[in-house]
């Protein structure tokens, strides 16, 4: 009997990770509104850049051995050359610690779509699609 016990508790803990697990990719990188975002307006200044996008500005939160990070940054200056008026903002999240918790980020990279006011459009936790990207500014501007 504890032979047979144990292969089920086996089975349905795989299968448990099975599904937790296909949860996760499908929402990593997943552009989303989040309701309390409607009243975050950021700052040039408080991203740390010259100006924001005239149209748009995605920030992308990182952190200096995040992997992800790295094609992030590729994918999001892409498609600021590509759009005329985005602007592309990187933000070192363990420098920015107030911002980081103000702002409810829990994980790196985490890019935010700002409207041309700073208003935060969507978010995206993890590495968000070249064309999740750009329907995202579509939606922003």
């Amino acid at each position: 009997m504890t032979g047979t016990t144990g292969l089920i508790v086996c089975l349905a803990v795989l299968a448990l990770a099975g599904a937790f697990g296909m949860a996760h990719s499908r929402r990593n990188g997943r552009m989303t509104v989040r309701g309390r975002d409607a009243e975050e307006r950021l700052t040039a200044e408080e991203v740390g850049a010259e100006r924001l996008g005239e149209r748009a500005t995605l920030v992308q939160f990182s952190s200096a051995f995040c992997q992800p990070c790295r094609a992030t940054r590729r994918i999001l200056a892409e498609v600021a050359q590509m759009v005329e008026g985005v602007v592309h903002v990187e933000v070192d999240a363990e420098s920015r610690l107030d911002l980081v918790r103000r702002l409810g980020i829990m994980r790196t990279p985490t890019v935010l779509v700002l409207d041309a006011r700073g208003r935060i459009a969507r978010r995206a936790s993890g590495q968000p699609r070249r064309a999740d990207v750009i329907a995202a500014l579509g939606e922003a501007v």
